[in-house]
């Protein structure tokens, strides 16, 4: 499935739909160069998880985690300044495993062995200025159901 969003706040609105579907257990990778709007995706997502606190990259912190006030966990985390997973391996496992939580990566080949086949996968390209085509591929029945729901 693929969608061209015209700006930043097209870009939260489809995050918000997409987020408004994850009941939890959900894992999500964002690829895409630096800029190209994946923690803009994240904000929408957050919004649809019903999560009102302020999303923020956790390019340097690594990961960050928001709860709703429903108990639905959004972690969010950021791998591009990893090159060997160490001991977050284990946390991101932790995460993927929770049913409670749904889970974002950015920048995810370098724990591509900890991710589940049943990843919903977007892909950003930048097409012109502010315009970019986020193209959604289903790893199994999970994230297949988001984007049936979504089309």
């Amino acid at each position: 499935m693929e969608q061209e969003v015209a700006d930043a706040q097209a870009m939260i609105t489809l995050g918000t739909h997409i987020g408004a579907l994850c009941a939890g257990g959900e894992v999500i990778e964002l690829i895409g160069d630096i800029g190209a709007g994946k923690t803009t995706l994240t904000k929408g997502l957050a919004m649809g998880m019903g999560i009102d606190e302020d999303i923020q990259s956790p390019t340097f912190t690594i990961s960050r985690v928001y709860t709703s006030e429903s108990g639905l966990v959004l972690a969010h985390y950021d791998f591009y300044r990893l090159q060997d997973p160490g001991i977050m391996s284990a946390e991101l496992r932790e995460s993927v495993n929770d049913p409670k939580t749904v889970t974002v990566i950015e920048w995810g080949g370098v724990v591509a062995g900890v991710l589940p086949s049943d990843t919903l996968r977007l892909r950003i390209n930048s097409l012109l200025d502010d315009v970019r085509s986020v193209t959604m591929t289903a790893g199994g029945p999970r994230s297949r159901r988001i984007l049936e729901e979504m089309s």
